[in-house]
């Protein structure tokens, strides 16, 4: 089978397309046949040797890749053979999803409602189960300011429509000019943080009030910036690092603000993970969630997708098609 090598942790030249034998799925696995693997903002990290989690990055050469839809075509001992031939999205642990094929454990796959397109149902099985859970832990109310950082990537642009779904006034920062028609598009305001006096925009926008909720999926200097528009009683939620470094918190803890880091996600939201990812395919089959597809590369461009995700030209998700 065809998959992308990751040969020595460095630059996106380090992806190479080649060859690979069929994997076989042992017990308790499906074989899938992919149409659709997602490209991860983390695993552009992790190809350039730096973890983003508390897990030893693997020893290369390897095939990189977490999130794959396609069809069921083997399965292996103790599984149901009424799987076969079902479309599904599953994780495969974060190894060997930049392929034709790919073993994903059988407990973990997500059936894929006749509604929804295999890649819309994969694009929601990373972002929308994270954002469904972060959306749940941060409960934002109707009426309340909600600010979502990155609001044109394809877990922004989903947290900015669960907001707008519950009613509450959303603005959504983004990092260029280019972006900010996506984030209007979904009915929400939108501000360009690249551009000094971001913040003051933001205060304009909420008439000198706070912010109620910040999603913030970037860190460095933009989350220590928004840190400024939550007050005591408001939640700031850290859950990313898009500029390589998490926001610090502590100030905010001391001003009352509630903050939720990645330790209570991992805690609360772990468990929860196929529930989540079922949830945010309910949604979209409802016609409710809308994931933002921006950009598709073949599998042999893995490299070219990577670069485009580390250059922040991307909008929405970004995937490989085999």
């Amino acid at each position: 089978m065809r998959v992308i090598w990751l040969t020595e942790f460095g630059a996106p030249s380090v992806l190479v397309p080649g060859e690979a034998p069929d994997p076989e799925p042992a017990e308790g696995q499906v074989l899938v046949d992919v149409e659709v693997a997602s490209v991860l903002f983390a695993e552009t990290q992790a190809r350039a040797g730096r973890s983003m989690a508390p897990i030893p990055l693997p020893t290369p050469p390897f095939v990189p890749g977490n999130s794959v839809g396609g069809v069921i075509s083997a399965v292996g001992a103790q599984v149901d053979p009424g799987l076969l031939g079902q479309r599904v999205v599953g994780s495969t642990g974060g190894l060997g999803g930049y392929a034709d094929k790919a073993v994903v454990a059988a407990g973990g796959v997500i059936p894929i409602p006749d509604e929804v397109s295999t890649t819309d149902a994969a694009a929601l099985l990373d972002d929308g189960r994270a954002a469904m859970g972060l959306f749940r832990l941060a409960a934002p109310n109707p009426g309340e300011w909600v600010l979502v950082e990155a609001a044109a990537g394809g877990l922004g642009s989903l947290l900015v429509q669960l907001a707008m779904n519950n009613d509450a006034r959303v603005i959504g920062a983004v990092g260029s000019d280019a972006k900010l028609q996506t984030v209007r598009a979904a009915g929400a305001e939108a501000v360009n943080y690249a551009q000094p006096g971001w913040t003051a925009h933001v205060r304009g926008l909420t008439g000198g009030a706070a912010v109620d909720v910040v999603f913030d999926g970037v860190g460095g200097d933009i989350g220590t910036a928004a840190t400024s528009l939550v007050e005591a009683g408001g939640r700031f939620v850290v859950h990313g690092a898009a500029s390589g470094a998490y926001t610090g918190t502590e100030a905010l803890a001391a001003r009352g603000v509630t903050v939720i880091g990645l330790p209570q996600m991992m805690a609360e939201l772990g468990p929860l993970m196929q529930q989540l990812g079922t949830a945010a395919l309910a949604e979209a089959a409802a016609g409710r969630l809308r994931p933002v597809i921006g950009q598709t590369f073949p599998l042999e461009r893995a490299a070219d997708a990577h670069a485009a995700l580390e250059a922040r030209t991307t909008v929405g998700k970004t995937f490989l098609l085999p």
